[in-house]
């Protein structure tokens, strides 16, 4: 944790109070995880994916609502120069909704889905009402192969309000996602107590500030 003379955290990026750097896992993940997120999530207190993306070595954020056509194909693209055996899948993390049009997984290379490295899971962090206007405003998301959770787990997040059933934090999704593409649960186990760690946390800050 390095502190600038605002008390300001330079790696989580949040003030000394809040700092979440004690609660970062890093994690190994075979495939990798670009997390869009919304602007108005950058600053959010409750907001989980900048904890998600210090423990995922192999992740990415980029900030924002319209994306360029160009600018999203590069932040979509395989990361350096390197040659790699076979382009991969971007796979959006987004349950089916009505009037949406999108690629079925099974229209997909199966094997190729199926494979964990040959996978780019695309997160969008925002609430559901900027999730759907982020889908709106790129039609090169909207054309992405979805993934569904088949089960998804009741959600530890407490200090935001969900408006659904099923809905769960960026954190939670991601990694409920990442479990079922590699059929690995148990890894997640210490990232996933780190963050009912940081929930409680969160909410003794909260009965702090209320009277």
């Amino acid at each position: 944790m390095v502190l600038t003379r605002r008390s300001v955290c330079l790696t989580c990026l949040r003030p000394r109070a809040t700092c979440l750097c004690s609660w970062v896992r890093p994690t190994p993940h075979a495939t990798e995880v670009l997390i869009l997120q919304h602007p108005l999530e950058v600053h959010h207190a409750k907001n989980t994916a900048r904890l998600l993306h210090l423990s995922l070595p192999n992740s990415r954020i980029v900030v924002g609502e319209a994306f360029d056509a160009n600018v999203l194909q590069a932040v979509t693209s395989p990361s350096g120069s390197a040659p790699v055996p076979s382009p991969k899948v971007d796979v959006l993390l987004y349950p089916p909704t009505p009037g949406d049009v999108y690629q079925e997984p099974a229209l997909l290379n199966e094997a190729q889905f199926r494979d964990p490295t040959q996978v780019r899971l695309v997160v969008l962090d925002a609430t559901w009402r900027k999730s759907r206007k982020m889908l709106h405003l790129n039609p090169a998301l909207q054309q992405l192969p979805r993934l569904e959770l088949h089960e998804a787990p009741t959600s530890r997040y407490l200090v935001r309000k969900a408006h659904a059933p099923g809905q769960l934090s960026t954190l939670e999704a991601t990694v409920a996602a990442l479990a079922q593409l590699t059929g690995d649960g148990a890894r997640w186990a210490p990232l996933l107590e780190a963050f009912d760690g940081w929930i409680a946390r969160q909410e003794l800050l909260i009965h702090k500030k209320c009277p």
